[in-house]
């Protein structure tokens, strides 16, 4: 018989305990280790079947377990300093605070992150791989720092799909439905104490309405918008039904739910809590890029920051909400970016549904595929984030070059490397992902206080110290961690043949799956193609050998998830499967279904090598390796995303790719077989000569010196660099704190800055055709010239309407290849010098020095000039000669 309804039943603490609640509720205890295991204490057998979900074990701990802890002074004590020590982290001042009380006003007083999807812990599932975990610890390191973040996604009532296997090793997917009141969310509600709810219009006369969930994570709130209440028809219910599911119409309503509902969700919480407006919109990916559109609309309509001023006209809005926006790109492939009919989008932008003040042509214009080879019959939604945000970036060095050149056709006529995207490299938030352990031997030689803060900063200084950690020390806590992954696995791997449909005795052979003395290899991630789950199956006999070598054995731990629309995904993870039931190697080699943030809190730590082999440069970051090298667990990788910044050859080893270049190949084509041929031999050979080596190298005392060496460089060196702290210390100094200054001047005066920078644009725009380079000359005397010698250059330009100040022109110089291509370029500005002549043009002088040898040339340009421009590719405006003007193959001596 089936419910009707359904509710929870929570349980009554005692007044005692009240304080168990409170922390409950704050999602920090997923990442306080001291919380965690006051939560234990409570119940060790309930606490282990509820998931270490703090909020269901409340609800399901027995009341006179409950009556004993309320007399328990013992307890009562912890939980009374845990209680006092949560309220000092939300109230005393952090890394943030300081800086503001050193730079006055120039940090933003709030930054609202927008993600489709976040990680915060295993007992929050709303994510499904990297991009929301790290969105979760983009929120977690924002509170340790104190940056006043607003964190705002979705709530997806049946989160990412569970995994498991059939018989076949065929995955298998399921939907848990999720009930808000057995999670660690609340209600957001009005003064009169009915749930806030926001609006969008939809076509044929419907509404999606929309709850708001908070979450408290740390300091930062993260609010989760909920479709699925009564006010809604059943077809809006489901928009937040699942994350990454449905048809092209179902995504556009959860990405108009996310960007615009998600603006109107952050204005409600600060009129409601009185928390600081932001200054400052950060959308992780393109998922969120419609919040520009709504806060275009707010400006129009004379938006909140100055309720009393007139409203801007959309190009003056444009400006100002283009000056606040950040976004971040993690997307290194154009198929991975969402694009939807151009007419699905116009139908729910148009018409009775349109925004005030913002037309239909407009908001197609943002997301137009305007360049050599788009279509436009689609709205890209990733051009469209670039075009609302003046501040872009990619996650690691390689994806911005990467990111670069893939939207290089938004800004015709400037080369890759001047495109305005940046780089900040992804970081993980390091107390969530290092073992306990691990933290205790730091702590031990660095001090308890010290490592916090090492944890938390990601200042080099503060790593300081742990090169003292001794040798045994590091084997001993290596050969733990180990042991506890192999526990697991064979829990995990037990319970994965049952749901197979083995029976008991069938697995007996389970208990002594995996050795805690063999060199343990970790490969853990979603499985598209490119990041090649089966790499290592090209050899089926050579990945024998290696798992079974009489004294040099290898074992390797595999977990990863296809989507569930991705069958060739799905025969990969089959493949392995298959591979690993082989009662030969089963017991040297395992795939663990339902790979989530819980598995990966014992594989991280308990491996030796973490494996990444994707096709390069296909991978934006790959921040699974990091989290491992904080536990001193070693990275064997191709040269792609973050180990193609920080690989320095004795942190781990760099798989050598068939194509040096680092071109992008169809992951289908014959050429991609090849050099999957050759990359998985050179894996092989790694793996043999050099990883094993290393690791069954001893002393006389049993210890691998080498390896221990270089466990702990590995820790010393890149445990600063790739911490969370580190990465949001950078969004804010480098991006935050200039979008929020941006956003200031623009909005000041009512506005009027905006207007002014949208009229100039459009001047500019209007007039450009008419700009030219129309004749260079240089006093170049002989054909090969002097090192430190100088070029007297004199260009005239044909301005048309515009004046000097609203241009620069410049000097591109540097070497030259075989076409003529400008390498390593350096820029000149030239000057003006006297008005225009009688044919309306203008003279620019200057001069250029000579500071490199070999072939050498120079070009002549002329780029929109503004003080409010954060790039002169800003406007994507640029004249050129017909022809380049250089010492085509002058040789400087």
């Amino acid at each position: 018989m089936k419910a009707i309804r359904r509710f929870t039943v929570r349980t009554v603490l005692p007044e005692q305990l009240q304080p168990l609640h409170e922390l409950a509720l704050n999602l920090r205890w997923s990442w306080h280790p001291e919380t965690r295991d006051l939560f234990r204490s409570v119940d060790p057998e309930v606490w282990a079947a509820t998931g270490e979900d703090p909020v269901r074990l409340l609800g399901e701990v027995p009341a006179v377990r409950l009556a004993a802890l309320a007399a328990d002074r013992r307890f009562l004590r912890r939980l009374g300093d845990l209680a006092d020590d949560l309220r000092d982290y939300l109230s005393g001042p952090r890394w943030y605070q300081t800086r503001q009380e050193a730079e006055a006003a120039a940090l933003p007083a709030a930054v609202a992150y927008f993600s489709p999807e976040y990680g915060i812990a295993a007992a929050l599932p709303q994510y499904s791989g990297g991009l929301g975990i790290l969105a979760g610890d983009h929120l977690k390191a924002a509170s340790d720092l104190g940056v006043p973040i607003i964190g705002v996604g979705l709530f997806y009532r049946h989160g990412y799909f569970r995994q498991s296997l059939d018989r076949d090793g065929w995955q298998q997917e399921r939907y848990p439905l999720l009930d808000p009141d057995e999670l660690a969310v609340s209600l957001l509600r009005e003064a009169d104490g009915t749930p806030c709810r926001v609006d969008l219009a939809l076509p044929g006369g419907r509404t999606l309405a929309a709850h708001i969930r908070k979450a408290q994570v740390g300091r930062v709130p993260l609010l989760l918008l909920d479709s699925d209440i009564e006010a809604n028809s059943p077809a809006e219910r489901d928009v937040t039904d699942r994350l990454y599911g449905g048809g092209s119409e179902h995504r556009l309503l959860q990405e108009m739910l996310l960007g615009i509902g998600g603006v109107r969700a952050v204005r409600a919480y600060c009129r409601l809590t009185g928390h600081p407006a932001p200054e400052v919109f950060h959308t992780n990916e393109g998922h969120a890029g419609f919040l520009g559109v709504e806060r275009i609309r707010e400006l129009v309509a004379a938006g909140p920051a100055d309720p009393g001023a007139d409203g801007l006209d959309f190009a003056a809005a444009l400006e100002s909400v283009r000056a606040g926006t950040l976004f971040t790109t993690h997307t290194p492939v154009p198929a991975g970016i969402d694009r939807f009919d151009r007419e699905l989008v116009a139908r729910h932008f148009g018409g009775e549904v349109a925004l005030p003040g913002v037309p239909v042509d407009q908001v197609l214009a943002l997301g137009a595929e305007t360049w050599r080879g788009g279509d436009p019959k689609l709205f890209n939604m990733a051009a469209m984030g670039l075009r609302l945000a003046q501040r872009a970036n990619g996650v690691s060095a390689l994806h911005g070059e990467v990111s670069r050149s893939m939207f290089n056709g938004l800004w015709p006529g400037f080369d890759p490397a001047e495109v305005p995207i940046t780089s900040v490299t992804n970081g993980v938030h390091a107390a969530t992902w290092i073992d306990p352990a691990v933290v205790r031997l730091g702590a031990a030689e660095i001090g308890a206080e010290r490592a916090e803060e090492a944890m938390t900063t990601g200042e080099a200084t503060r790593w300081t110290g742990l090169e003292a950690i001794g040798n045994s020390a590091i084997w001993e806590l290596r050969r733990t961690l180990r042991a506890q992954l192999v526990d697991e696995a064979r829990r995990r791997l037990h319970a994965s043949w049952r749901q197979r449909g083995a029976g008991e005795a069938e697995l007996g052979w389970v208990s002594s799956v995996l050795d805690p003395d063999v060199l343990t290899i970790g490969f853990a991630r979603r499985v598209p193609s490119y990041k090649r789950l089966t790499l290592m199956l090209r050899d089926p006999e050579r990945l024998r050998g290696l798992l079974l070598h009489p004294t040099r054995p290898v074992q390797i731990v595999v977990a990863g998830k296809a989507h569930p629309a991705d069958d060739g995904g799905k025969r990969l993870i089959q493949q392995m499967v298959a591979f690993a039931d082989d009662p030969a190697v089963r017991h040297r080699i395992v795939f663990l279904p339902d790979y989530d943030m819980a598995m990966a809190r014992h594989l991280y730590p308990g491996c030796d090598v973490w494996l990444n082999n994707p096709l390069r440069p296909l991978e934006a970051c790959g921040t699974s390796g990091m989290k491992a090298a904080l536990n001193g667990c070693l990275n064997l990788s191709v040269l792609d995303g973050w180990w193609d910044e920080w690989y320095d050859g004795r942190n781990g080893w760099a798989i050598p790719t068939a194509d040096e270049s680092g071109g992008v190949l169809d992951p289908d084509s014959g050429e991609a077989e090849r050099r999957d041929d050759i990359e998985a031999a050179a894996l092989y050979d790694l793996i043999e000569h050099q990883v094993a080596g290393r690791f069954y190298d001893r002393d006389a005392d049993g210890l691998p010196q080498q390896w221990i060496a270089m466990v702990r460089h590995t820790l010393v060196t890149l445990g600063p660099k790739v911490l969370a702290g580190r990465m949001v210390r950078e969004y804010v100094e480098r991006l935050y704190a200039p979008a929020a200054l941006a956003q200031r001047e623009l909005t000041g005066t009512g506005g009027a800055p905006a207007r002014e920078l949208a009229v100039w644009k459009a001047k500019v725009r209007e007039a450009w055709p008419a700009v030219r380079v129309e004749h260079v000359e240089a006093d170049c005397p002989a054909e090969a010239q002097e090192l430190g010698s100088s070029l007297a250059l004199r260009v005239q330009v044909a301005l048309g309407s515009l004046a000097p100040d609203d241009v620069e022109v410049q000097v591109v110089s540097g070497r030259v290849d075989e076409s003529d291509g400008i390498s390593d370029a350096c820029l000149l500005a030239l000057k003006p010098v006297g008005g225009p002549d009688l044919d309306g043009r203008t003279r620019y002088e200057g001069s250029l020095e000579l500071c490199r040898t070999g072939p050498f040339g120079y070009t002549v340009r002329v780029l929109p000039a503004h003080p409010r421009l954060a790039s002169p590719a800003e406007p994507g405006l640029v004249a050129l000669p017909a022809e380049s003007v250089g010492m085509d193959a002058g040789l400087l001596r």
